[in-house]
């Protein structure tokens, strides 16, 4: 059972479900997201629910060069975390990154690089440990790419290979690197996405990851029907595939 929580991109409405659940199990949080307002909403809330206690940490996690100063701060508040979970990132502008390289360097810092500066940090002091979760929101995009979000998937992707490294690094120690692999959510980030039959809610997949860190499991498709629809998508014909609009 979980007791002492890292969320980074603790505003995300995954995110929220999750630490809601984990809340009613009196579980201590530290929280991180830019913005504060929302922080303390939550924080609020966590604490109403059950939650031990709530500590705060305001900033934005794509800035690397906060990081040391971040996990400075984690060390003199909650120091003997046992759960992470990294649950933010940005759906960028396609076209936009097709047109200008910046565009792209911003979604793969934010998705990918980012994320890799907070992991490795936490997989030394986990692996010193010998115990630990470490679970990371990524996505079913990451499984192939497709022109209509290839740059986001590039850099889900990435973090997806990323974290089977880690997984395997990391495998007689004791820690558990989880990898989550989320299809359609209906949350604030796919607000200008057409929802269609394969939407669910966040409070689905928030529970599905909580289920998931309990099990010890290291990839988990949420809903469970994703992993096979992407197993049909990874195994088209190249040929084939270059051919559909996905």
């Amino acid at each position: 059972m979980s007791n002492k929580i890292l969320v980074f991109g603790a505003t995300s409405a995954i995110a929220v479900e999750a630490a809601k659940i984990w809340a009613q199990r009196g579980a201590e949080f530290f929280l991180v997201a830019r913005s504060k307002e929302k922080l303390e909403i939550i924080a609020s809330d966590l604490r109403t629910r059950g939650a031990k206690s709530t500590y705060l940490q305001v900033m934005d996690l794509s800035d690397k060069s906060r990081h040391i100063e971040l996990f400075q701060n984690i060390s003199s508040q909650l120091a003997d975390f046992d759960t992470v979970l990294i649950a933010y990132g940005t759906l960028g502008d396609q076209k936009r990154a097709e047109e200008a390289f910046e565009e792209t360097e911003k979604e793969l810092n934010n998705n990918f690089l980012s994320v890799v500066s907070l992991l490795t940090r936490l997989a030394n002091i986990f692996e010193k440990r010998g115990s630990g979760s470490l679970a990371v929101i990524t996505s079913v995009a990451g499984d192939r790419g497709r022109k209509s979000n290839y740059v986001y998937g590039t850099a889900k992707g990435a973090l997806s290979i990323f974290l089977s490294g880690l997984r395997n690094r990391l495998g007689k120690t004791g820690v558990v690197v989880l990898d989550i692999k989320p299809g359609f959510t209906d949350t604030p980030m796919t607000a200008n996405i057409k929802k269609g039959p394969l939407f669910v809610s966040a409070s689905i997949v928030g529970q599905g990851i909580v289920n998931a860190i309990d099990k010890k499991k290291e990839i988990v498709y949420l809903p469970w029907f994703w992993e096979i629809i992407m197993m049909i998508i990874r195994n088209i014909p190249e040929k084939i595939f270059k051919k559909l609009s996905l």
